[in-house]
């Protein structure tokens, strides 16, 4: 349970804290390349205002959201740009190719030419690896377009972007780093209460069964003396309730402790037929009717002991809680993909539409309307708790599920890999 929460201590952090570097690195990234485009817009207005030329004179922009630097002559400069002028009467053209050295007349004509089919005021085209960024303006003499290398703007954002992200890797990897090396020690309080736990649940089970054991001696003795009456009856009830419940705490106890559990390729179907036989007289006794459904030779990796005893607390819960005369069904089989072997466990129980089942795994929860059905045999809300615990260790899942009046239990485990299978049964040979 410890190894489990700490897991997911730092799998929780680490997911946060990449949360944040991711808002933050796409924030700066966002802006960074809003800001770029805002430049490669303000400078096409500029040039595209003076016909394609550097102006005389730069006026003050107007403020924006993020405010772009005041543009001067000596920045311009640093811009690779072209333009083309149409006369409209004679349909001779002009190019000014004086800040470009990459893109020749020529090509500067058909650009131009393939700019006005698109019949757009401004867009980007793609030219020789570079995206050209431009700008139309038209009167009634002449169609001036501009082009702008946006390159030189976007190369820089694509810098910050990147920067960015291998400083929000770098500070991953570091955070989790020290993350793993002292995540023992930020949870050591709850690893101190946890073996406290554990210790004062083993020890004070010790030490109720000598009184309890006394108890019952105390009471044989008596009914050897006097006979058995309803006090010493009523005793011997109480002292196997309380025994029950001991061990139950025990149980969960050592069951928190994954390595005491030893994992084989056990026989499931051999091993479900024989608790339910086990258990079938006790379900016939109570006036219920019980049925099993159990395909042969399933194998699965498990704790035989404890696959066991998880067979026996799905059976015991489902007789506490079936209705009077109802139905108990066990059912052992393969799944669809025939990868996992589904083990389902279900009983009448005409009073649970409005309950909340997942709750049921929940230690020492018991449902009240659950709990008048047969108070005499309720039970301490521990035993799906500890089905559930054991479910893990095998690395299966259990679900609960209501429906048609029915309340089923069924528990998802992989089946045996067929080749360890085969090598158990060479070693038995």
């Amino acid at each position: 349970m410890i190894r489990h929460f700490r897991k997911q201590f730092i799998i929780f952090s680490t997911c946060a804290l990449l949360l944040v570097i991711i808002t933050i690195v796409g924030s700066i990234s966002s802006v960074t390349y809003f800001r770029a485009h805002q430049e490669v817009n303000s400078i096409l207005m500029i040039l595209s205002k003076n016909e394609g030329e550097m102006p005389a004179r730069m006026s003050p922009s107007p403020l924006q959201i993020f405010t772009q630097p005041q543009f001067t002559r000596e920045s311009l400069s640093q811009y690779r740009y072209f333009s083309a002028t149409l006369n409209k009467q004679d349909q001779r053209m002009k190019v000014d190719d004086d800040h470009i050295l990459s893109v020749s007349p020529a090509e500067i004509q058909k650009l131009t030419q393939q700019v006005l089919k698109r019949h757009r005021t401004q867009g980007r085209v793609f030219y020789k690896q570079t995206v050209y960024a431009y700008r139309v303006k038209e009167n009634s003499k002449q169609t001036n377009v501009v082009f702008l290398d946006e390159s030189l703007m976007l190369s820089k954002a694509r810098e910050v972007t990147y920067l960015g992200i291998l400083l929000g890797i770098v500070s991953l990897l570091l955070y989790t780093t020290v993350l793993v090396l002292f995540s023992k020690s930020a949870i050591r309080p709850i690893i101190q209460a946890e073996r406290r736990q554990k210790e004062f649940i083993t020890n004070a089970g010790h030490e109720l069964k000598t009184p309890l054991s006394v108890i019952s001696a105390n009471t044989e003795m008596q009914e050897l003396m006097n006979g058995e009456t309803d006090l010493t009856r009523s005793t011997k009830e109480q002292v196997g309730r309380l025994t029950k419940l001991i061990n139950y705490f025990v149980s969960m106890a050592r069951l928190q402790e994954q390595p005491q559990m030893t994992l084989s390729v056990i026989n499931a179907s051999q091993i479900t037929n024989q608790v339910a036989d086990n258990f079938k007289n006790v379900i016939i006794q109570d006036g219920k009717h019980f049925k099993k459904s159990v395909t042969p030779g399933l194998m699965i990796k498990a704790d035989e002991h404890y696959f066991y005893e998880l067979i026996s607390i799905l059976l015991d819960n489902a007789n506490k809680y079936c209705d009077p005369h109802g139905d108990i069904y066990l059912n052992l089989r393969l799944g669809r993909r025939r990868k996992n072997v589904h083990l389902s466990v279900t009983n009448s129980f005409a009073a649970g539409k409005d309950i909340d089942y997942q709750r049921f795994f929940e230690r020492f929860y018991r449902e009240d309307k659950a709990r008048t059905i047969n108070e005499k045999k309720s039970g301490y809300g521990i035993g799906l708790s500890m089905a559930q615990s054991i479910v893990k260790n095998f690395g299966g899942q259990i679900k609960a599920s209501y429906s048609n009046g029915k309340i089923s239990f069924i528990i998802t485990i992989k089946r045996a890999n067929q080749k360890l299978i085969s090598s158990k049964q060479e070693e038995t040979q």
